[in-house]
């Protein structure tokens, strides 16, 4: 049975949801699901944007039959060809033997080396190509790296709908809901939204701050991801976000203490820091067992705040492991314009604040602030001056 909303007058959202799927792209997690965008426009031709991921396939047909009626697909547009959203081409080619695909060049380039056989039938554009269907015209926007190299989104001329492909998406199933004033989003989403960005287009900041000065030339009224709410209204604060993310501006001014302990006396160590720092008035604080949380979450959280303590034991001479697996997606993500703390553990040969210093050092423009504590295997009464030095050192940081 068909389950569509319309977004306009003409348009549809003609996707699905997973809430079975555990782990996006096999490795962040996903409690809340995920949700396959897909969008349908009637007009004197019919167009639709993107397909969905193989898991809604049939959900996704039943839809698509539903909005169409007697009519035939025209034309299939693909902003982007990961497989989530690019898995059923060639169902729909054989559902509408006759269907124009209008692609970028690289997104047929891919579309080949995923062996879909798409014949002769795709158009490529470029940037500032435009189409016309009837009354709607759209116009192709060129967005390399957000967050592949193919990815173009598509601007309605006609109603002010930007089909954004990965941008301004995010984790969690729509569950019968489609427009952000639907929702807390605020309370419920922004978590998995901020998620999604910083572990999926996270780094590629320059690439999207290229996106958002294109979008800012056009008069957008709706945003359609791939993945995620509509957003019909409220548009600033969703693109605030982005802005300060792909610039690597923290949203706020609060402390992330991440720790890693393998006995519990650095946890210890860290949570007496959280102690003293809520104790001195920053009470924006947010501690986390590296060891326990998934590092998409961690990630996510590096982005938000502007201040970061970095707390754990040396393990085999080196970075305790899962803290060093942190710094890692930490870097390859490009996360940038943090301020640290640092706070290390050993018991015959303590090395991990300083390795973690020189991890920090070959980072763009992360700031480590002096006077790190080391720990001789368990916190003592003569730690404690150290851990109120950090903690001074922070809030004069961040003050």
């Amino acid at each position: 049975m068909y389950c569509v909303r319309k977004v306009t007058d003409d348009l549809y959202w003609v996707g699905g949801n997973d809430n079975r799927l555990s782990l996006f792209e096999n490795i962040h997690p996903i409690p809340r699901g995920v949700s396959y965008n897909s969008y349908l426009l009637l007009d004197e031709k019919t167009v639709l944007f993107d397909t969905v991921d193989w898991s809604v396939c049939h959900q996704f047909f039943d839809n698509i039959e539903a909005v169409l009626g007697d009519r035939t697909l025209d034309y299939l547009i693909i902003n982007h060809v990961e497989p989530d959203h690019a898995a059923c081409i060639e169902e729909i080619i054989l559902h509408y033997p006759d269907v124009k695909i209008i692609s970028s060049k690289k997104a047929d380039l891919f579309m080949h080396q995923f062996g879909f056989c798409t014949d002769n039938r795709i158009t490529e554009v470029k940037e500032g190509d435009t189409a016309s269907f009837g009354k709607h015209e759209v116009t192709f926007v060129s967005a390399p790296m957000v967050h592949w190299p193919e990815a173009m989104v598509t601007y309605d001329t006609t109603n002010g709908a930007l089909f954004s492909a990965d941008a301004f998406g995010t984790f969690g199933s729509l569950n019968g809901k489609l427009f952000n004033d639907e929702m807390d989003f605020d309370r419920d989403w922004i978590d998995d939204a901020r998620r999604y960005y910083t572990n999926i287009v996270g780094k590629y900041g320059l690439q999207v701050q290229a996106l958002l000065k294109k979008a800012s030339k056009l008069d957008i009224k709706f945003i359609c991801p791939l993945h995620g709410p509509v957003w019909r209204n409220n548009l600033g604060y969703f693109l605030d976000k982005y802005d300060k993310w792909s610039s690597y501006e923290p949203e706020e001014k609060g402390v992330l203490i991440v720790y890693g302990s393998m006995y519990g006396n650095t946890e210890n160590a860290a949570t007496i820091l959280a102690a003293k720092l809520i104790e001195k008035g920053i009470t924006n604080v947010k501690m986390y067992d590296v060891s326990k949380t998934h590092v998409s979450y961690l990630i996510s959280e590096s982005f938000k705040y502007s201040h970061i303590v970095l707390a754990c034991p040396t393990y085999n001479l080196n970075i305790y492991p899962p803290m060093l697996d942190y710094l890692m997606d930490m870097k390859a993500l490009n996360l940038q314009k943090r301020t640290f703390a640092i706070l290390g553990n050993g018991t015959w040969a303590p090395q991990s604040a300083k390795l973690i210093h020189e991890f920090l050092d070959n980072m763009k423009e992360m700031d480590v602030l002096e006077d790190d504590m080391i720990v001789t295997s368990s916190v003592k009464d003569n730690n404690i001056d150290s851990i109120n030095v950090i903690a001074d050192n922070i809030i004069k940081s961040i003050n």
